[in-house]
C-alpha cells in the first residue's frame, strides 16, 4: 500500500521531469539554430572566396564588396588616422590589430579601412606599442574583405566610465596612437573626414614590417552543434521515458487503491 505522501513525490516527479524535457528538447533546438548558422557563415565563405578578385577603386559598388571575397586596392597610407585595436590575442599572446586607412583618391577623400597586421602588447610601464614604419608613397595592398571591423565586448572601468573610446577627431595633437575596442566606420569616418568605403581590407601576405596577418576564422563546424543537439535531444528522450514510467506507475498505484476500496465494500456488505 502507498505512503500518504506518495502523491506529492509523484507530482513532484513529473513536473520536475516534464520541466527537464522542455529545457532539454529546447537546447536541442538551439544547437540545430545554431548549426544553421555556421552552415550559412561557410556558405557566405566559400562564396566570398570563390569570387574573382576585386579591384577597390573609390567608384567600386557596394554590391560588389562581398564578405570574404580577396581584393586588391592601389593607394597611399594615412598613418596619422592609424588605431589600435586592443584586446586581440594571437595564439594566447596579448596585442593589438593595427587599423590605417589607405587613400584611394586624394581629389575625393576617398579611402578604405585596411587591417595591417596583429603586434604584441607591451609589457605595463614600459610605454607605448611600437608601431611599425608606414611605406610611403603608392602601394599595393591584397587582403580579404569584411563588412565591418570584427567585434569585441566592450570593457568599462569599474568607476562606469569609457575606457576606450575613439576621439571625436583624429589625429589627436601630441597623443598616442588611439586604443579602441571596437572601431565602427561610421564613427571613424566621422573622427577622420575620411569617406571610407563600405568594406574593411583585412590585408594578407608577408611582409618586412614584423606584423602577423594570421587572421582569425570564425568557427564553422556545424556538425559538433547537430551532435550536441542529438545529445540533447537524447536526453530529453530519456526524462519523457521516465515522465511516463513514472505516471504509469501512478495509474498503476491509483487503481490498485481503487480496486482494494472497492474490495472492502464489498467485504463490509456481507
Amino acid at each position: 500500500m502507498s505512503r500518504p505522501h506518495s502523491t506529492r513525490y509523484t507530482v513532484a516527479a513529473l513536473l520536475l521531469l516534464g520541466l527537464a524535457v522542455m529545457v532539454l528538447v529546447s537546447l536541442g533546438q538551439w544547437q540545430l539554430r545554431r548549426s544553421d548558422e555556421r552552415r550559412a557563415i561557410l556558405a557566405a565563405i566559400e562564396a566570398g572566396r570563390k569570387q574573382a578578385p576585386l579591384m577597390l577603386t573609390p567608384s567600386t559598388p557596394p554590391a560588389d564588396m562581398t564578405a570574404w571575397r580577396v581584393a586588391q586596392a592601389n593607394g597611399t597610407w594615412l598613418p596619422q588616422f592609424s588605431v589600435l585595436l586592443d584586446n586581440r590575442n594571437h595564439d594566447g599572446r596579448p596585442g593589438y590589430w593595427l587599423a590605417t586607412p589607405l587613400l584611394l583618391d586624394a581629389a575625393t577623400n576617398r579611402a578604405v579601412l585596411v587591417l595591417r597586421g596583429w603586434l604584441p602588447r607591451v609589457i605595463q610601464g614600459q610605454g607605448e606599442p611600437k608601431l611599425p614604419a608606414t611605406p610611403e608613397g603608392v602601394q599595393t595592398v591584397q587582403g580579404e574583405l569584411s563588412v565591418r571591423v570584427p567585434r569585441m565586448f566592450e570593457l568599462w572601468s569599474l568607476s562606469g566610465t569609457e575606457t576606450s573610446t575613439l576621439p571625436a577627431a583624429l589625429p589627436v595633437a601630441g597623443a598616442a596612437v588611439p586604443q579602441v575596442q571596437n572601431l565602427p566606420l561610421d564613427a571613424y569616418a566621422r573622427a577622420t573626414g575620411l569617406k571610407l568605403l563600405p568594406t574593411v581590407l583585412s590585408q594578407g601576405g608577408q611582409a618586412d614590417d614584423g606584423l602577423v596577418r594570421d587572421w582569425p576564422q570564425p568557427s564553422v563546424d556545424f556538425q559538433q552543434n547537430t551532435s550536441y543537439a542529438v545529445q540533447w535531444f537524447a536526453f530529453g528522450g530519456i526524462a519523457a521515458i521516465a515522465w511516463l514510467v513514472v505516471l504509469g506507475g501512478a495509474i498503476r498505484r491509483s487503481r490498485q487503491r481503487v480496486d482494494q476500496q472497492a474490495q472492502a465494500r464489498m467485504r463490509a456488505r456481507r
